[in-house]
């Protein structure tokens, strides 16, 4: 990458403002293919779907050829999702069931290869889908820009999911050489590798020694190595968006800010608004408000909030452990809620100094 980016860099600037977005979905296209180039057929299918279902939205006023042409769209981007992602997993769910039932494996199991970076150009593409329906955006109707902003490299891989409504326009505006702007994002970038390939790394060498050996340490080792881990992941996955960031920032383009001190929240509603933002907002507007948000009955909202997370949860991995962890989160969530409802008339005590009680609710959320 830290030779690939600077002669992307280099031509980028280099070059007329009309080709530019030229050597970025071919700079795109190459990062994405550096992986595995067969796969490039998935990328390409799901932004020409996307790309042609949204102009034909735009080109009827039959409010039912809307839906059916949002439903094509909308549809045959989950059905790539599922297939790679999730079905090996159905199939092993099917596989144990049998085996519980009727004392037999039906010998279903297949191993697919997880597409990079799947998870989030899909969700780009739904979002655009979705927002062209409701009207939200207008189609883009030359191809080689929303072809960019699907595979846009420097967020491709780990995020942010942009919405369309941000990185587009920017894509379609002539933007100019800053040096600002570009040492800004070199820093944002070191910054981002120093986070990953040297805290997170180097945390993970302890941690991988204890849970790789669960029975050779004590309770003591065990929460030791859990609290590490917790900034294991952070300084990991805020190391990609910062790294992403920075190199959107030397082509002139911002990205979404992705995270926001998470671990110095003071309840969960707070972590989910600083933790992996781009991903918590696109949960609230495309699944937690069309499902009703909070202005239906009170049970009713419980339970948006806890299907929220509890998808969310098998967004993040075709595995139990990742549903469970969705449905924890969906727990936490409906508790605090209720917890809100019942004490939000009350008269705040007095008998706890105001920095000792925000110090212990945010030492609470971050056990949470």
């Amino acid at each position: 990458y830290l030779f690939f980016l600077p002669i992307v860099f280099a031509l980028f600037w280099l070059i007329k403002f009309k080709y530019r977005w030229i050597i970025l979905l071919i700079a795109s296209y190459y990062f994405y293919m550096s992986w595995n180039p067969q796969l490039v057929v998935l990328i390409s299918g799901t932004t020409l779907i996307s790309y042609s279902t949204s102009l034909w939205i735009e080109s009827t006023s039959d409010k039912r050829k809307k839906k059916l042409y949002m439903a094509i769209g909308v549809v045959s981007s989950l059905i790539v999702l599922f297939y790679f992602k999730y079905f090996g997993f159905f199939l092993s769910i099917v596989s144990d069931l049998s085996s519980l039932l009727f004392q037999k494996d039906p010998g279903f199991a297949i191993k697919l290869l997880l597409p990079v970076g799947i998870s989030f150009y899909t969700f780009q593409t739904l979002s655009y889908v979705i927002d062209v329906y409701r009207g939200d955006i207008k189609a883009e109707r030359h191809l080689g820009y929303y072809a960019l902003f699907v595979s846009f490299f420097p967020q491709l891989v780990a995020g942010p999911i942009e919405r369309p409504q941000n990185l587009i326009p920017q894509l379609r505006k002539e933007t100019f050489f800053k040096y600002e702007e570009a040492s800004y994002g070199i820093k944002i970038m070191a910054w981002g590798f120093f986070k990953k390939m040297v805290i997170a790394d180097y945390i993970a060498i302890s941690v991988n020694e204890v849970y790789n050996h669960v029975g050779s340490y004590n309770g003591f080792a065990l929460v030791i190595a859990t609290f590490l881990f917790a900034i294991q992941i952070y300084c990991d996955f805020s190391g990609y968006t910062d790294i992403a960031i920075g190199s959107a920032r030397m082509f002139g383009y911002h990205l979404m800010k992705n995270f926001d001190s998470p671990y110095f929240a003071q309840s969960i509603r707070e972590f989910w608004a600083r933790w992996h933002i781009s991903l918590s907002t696109w949960f609230k507007d495309y699944l937690y408000i069309p499902l009703g948000g909070n202005r239906v009955s009170f049970k009713r909202h419980l339970l948006n909030l806890f299907l929220t997370f509890l998808i969310s949860g098998l967004w993040h991995g075709a595995n139990w452990t990742f549903i469970l962890w969705g449905a924890m989160h969906g727990t936490f969530m409906v508790i605090e809620t209720v917890i809100y409802r019942l004490t939000k008339n009350r008269t705040p005590s007095k008998t706890m100094p105001v920095w000792l009680k925000a110090t212990l609710k945010t030492i609470l959320t971050f056990t949470l």
